[in-house]
């Protein structure tokens, strides 16, 4: 199968490569997918899991991308829950081959079914902003309706699903972003906009969740600004600064299948848009990944038409 994949750490995306690789076997409760499109997250290139497996050993060359949508074409040894020529999209486990490739092994847990009027497109460009902005939301910031959410990056591919979901729960919903950002954000939900560039983040006052995708500065200020009893949630890291009396969470996404389920009906019914930018092609993938200028919204490899 036609593959991209990563072998040296400091060469980041450029040294990115499409080779043929042998397609995946399932292992015990996998199912292999026919990826159709897949999503990926330059961060993921200074993640120790990208090149080392769990006991630290390297396992390059590794395949990138942890977000697809596809078709189950196998299934391993146990496998239940799932079918063969089933739709599906989800969340690869980090520490195995992802998903810019023909074909992946997934654990079946960690995939949920993707419904006919979804397109595959759509679906690869769901599974980490969608379930990092819930479990930040509702399992780690417990957020309640009437509260107040101020959203760093409420513009971008998580702080979009984070607004969008905060405001639909009751929320009063306060973006940040830069000027060019503030119309999105808005029509995302936000209520009220800090460019933060050019305001005053103290002036939002006091708030009871921070979702901080953003870390350093404006993470350490953003700790000054929760009421007591509320929450600091950030996925930058182990935050510098926590809240006088309320609490700081730093976590990492996982998959969920109940979640993805959750997310992906909001984008039929309408209650939830996801953010996607350049669609390409596998054999363009590495020219894609590699952008000469700044774009927006997430690339996605769509590796079957």
């Amino acid at each position: 199968m036609k593959a991209v994949v990563v072998t040296d750490e400091a060469a980041g995306t450029a040294g990115m490569a499409l080779v043929e690789r042998p397609e995946p076997a399932p292992a015990l409760n996998d199912v292999v997918v026919e990826v159709h499109a897949s999503g990926f997250t330059p961060g993921e290139l200074t993640w120790p899991s990208t090149w080392t497996d769990r006991l630290g050993r390297d396992r390059t060359p590794s395949i990138p991308g942890h977000e697809l949508a596809g078709v189950v074409s196998a299934l391993g040894y146990g496998t239940t829950g799932l079918s063969v020529g089933q739709r599906v999209f989800g969340l690869t486990d980090w520490t195995r081959d992802g998903t810019l490739a023909e074909y992946v092994a997934v654990e079946a847990r960690n995939l949920a079914p993707l419904p006919g009027d979804v397109d595959f497109t759509v679906g690869a460009s769901l599974p980490i902003s969608g379930l990092t902005a819930w479990q930040g939301l509702f399992e780690h910031g417990r957020l309640q309706p009437g509260q107040s959410v101020l959203v760093h990056g409420a513009a971008g591919a998580v702080g979009s699903m984070v607004t969008q979901l905060a405001r639909e729960f009751g929320a009063y919903v306060i973006g940040t972003g830069r000027t060019a950002d503030r119309q999105a954000a808005l029509d995302f939900g936000a209520q009220e906009f800090v460019d933060l560039g050019n305001d005053t983040l103290e002036d939002v006052g006091g708030v009871d969740l921070v979702f901080d995708v953003i870390g350093g500065d404006i993470g350490k200020r953003s700790a000054g600004l929760i009421r007591a009893g509320g929450t600091l949630v950030t996925i930058a890291g182990p935050p510098e600064a926590r809240p006088a009396d309320g609490v700081a969470v730093d976590f990492v996404v996982v998959p969920d299948r109940a979640q993805l389920g959750e997310v992906v009906q909001r984008v039929r019914d309408g209650r939830l848009r996801t953010i996607m930018g350049n669609v390409a092609t596998l054999d363009d993938a590495v020219a894609a990944l590699n952008p000469t200028e700044r774009t927006t919204g997430k690339t996605i490899i769509r590796v079957r038409s």
